[in-house]
């Protein structure tokens, strides 16, 4: 049996601080061909999720949960303008969201300690780079930090593509 509980959020919060990408996972599924994927991801301001979609399989969905503190999602088209937000908190407003396939997205940390449990379709297939925003900066870049408040700061209507 695999428990969600506050020690392992914990450890996952303090695990997700340490790391150089500000973020860990915890899988409950045991490998990466299982048909569903089932995780909890510990997030913390300051993670970049550079934006991206899931082409392959086409069905490939995803659920978010937020368990504890509070994340942004953002949806964009293809040209990185932002078609919705929505803050996720528990308990508090919505708590949860559904990614479509073929939906550009992110996610952005609002404040530390935050953790959602995701479920999505696999198996895990290694996304393709058309699989990543190309307006938006790769994982690594100098320009991350930007993009991260830039994230934060979105609002319907705006436009992300490239750094202004």
């Amino acid at each position: 049996m695999k428990i969600i509980n506050d020690k392992l959020l914990d450890d996952l919060s303090v695990r997700a601080a340490d790391s150089s990408r500000k973020r860990v996972h915890y899988n409950l599924h045991a490998d990466l061909d299982e048909k569903i994927h089932r995780l909890c991801a510990a997030i913390e301001p300051g993670s970049y999720i550079r934006p991206h979609r899931h082409l392959n399989p086409e069905e490939k969905w995803e659920l978010m949960i937020i368990l504890r503190g509070k994340i942004k999602a953002l949806i964009f088209d293809n040209n990185g303008k932002v078609l919705e937000t929505m803050v996720l908190t528990p308990g508090c407003g919505a708590s949860s969201v559904e990614i479509a396939a073929n939906e550009w997205h992110t996610f952005v940390s609002l404040e530390p300690g935050s953790v959602i449990f995701e479920i999505k379709s696999g198996p895990y297939i290694r996304p393709p780079e058309m699989d990543f925003a190309s307006w938006a900066p790769e994982e690594g870049s100098s320009e991350t930090e930007r993009m991260i408040e830039r994230f934060i700061n979105a609002e319907k209507g705006d436009c992300l593509g490239g750094l202004q």
